[in-house]
């Protein structure tokens, strides 16, 4: 899909998410109470807008300011998971019998869900499992919708005017604006189906999220050190 030339490695994510769960391990191991729940964050954005700079940005912020491993994770990364044994056990051990969570999540699927359910299923296993443990930044995936039953979950979304969007995805993808804007129209469309065919909800509901971005006002840094001054806020 031409969206993976605009993706940082799924490499260098999968061997984070690697150092995140071996450090989680340690920690679990140390502690004799139960920990304060740690943030999980949530990226939505429309197709064309900074998503991958600014949650790389973020991962760095929270990083700097909490001490804490934290770590980005979206479609590509848990397919790799998937296809990784050992790290998925290592994700969906911490599920425990917290399943009421995940029960919760996928009661609000879409009836319309037929082969693809399974699949599906296994990533918001995931998402779920990973959202729990906290220090995580959760890009796409209908995150906002998948998590909002998590404690102490925050969710983001990024929006900006057509002209941006087109500007912004024929300069980092290297083609003509109007290849650029047929394919912004494009990507937006299978968004918006999968939200709303899988999910049953709409990712453009303003009510879903805590903070709402112009990333044509707002340059990703600035996006990411407000996010991250928001999250430390709550703490």
């Amino acid at each position: 899909m031409p969206e993976n030339l605009l993706m940082p490695s799924v490499d260098l994510r999968v061997g984070a998410l690697e150092e995140y769960n071996r450090r989680q391990k340690e920690k679990a191991a140390a502690r004799h109470r139960k920990p304060k729940p740690r943030p999980c964050l949530t990226l939505s954005r429309e197709f064309g807008c900074e998503g991958y700079p600014v949650a790389e940005l973020l991962r760095d912020i929270m990083m700097q300011e909490t001490g804490d491993e934290w770590v980005l994770i979206d479609k590509a990364v848990l397919e790799e998971v998937a296809r990784r044994h050992n790290i998925s056990e290592d994700i969906l051990g911490s599920l425990g019998e917290k399943n009421r969570i995940l029960d919760e999540v996928l009661a609000t699927f879409s009836p319309r869900w037929t082969s693809e359910h399974d699949y599906f299923r296994m990533l918001c296993r995931h998402v779920v499992a990973l959202a729990e443990q906290g220090n995580v930044i959760i890009m796409e995936l209908g995150g906002a919708i998948i998590t909002r039953h998590i404690e102490n979950s925050y969710h983001f979304r990024i929006f900006a005017r057509s002209k941006f969007k087109t500007e912004t995805i024929a300069r980092r993808m290297h083609i003509e604006v109007e290849a650029a804007e047929k394919l912004v129209a494009r990507e937006q469309k299978r968004r918006d189906t999968f939200t709303r065919d899988f999910l049953d909800r709409d990712d453009h509901d303003q009510e879903l999220y805590h903070l709402l971005f112009n990333n044509g006002r707002n340059s990703a840094e600035k996006i990411s050190r407000t996010i991250a001054r928001y999250v430390n806020d709550q703490a």
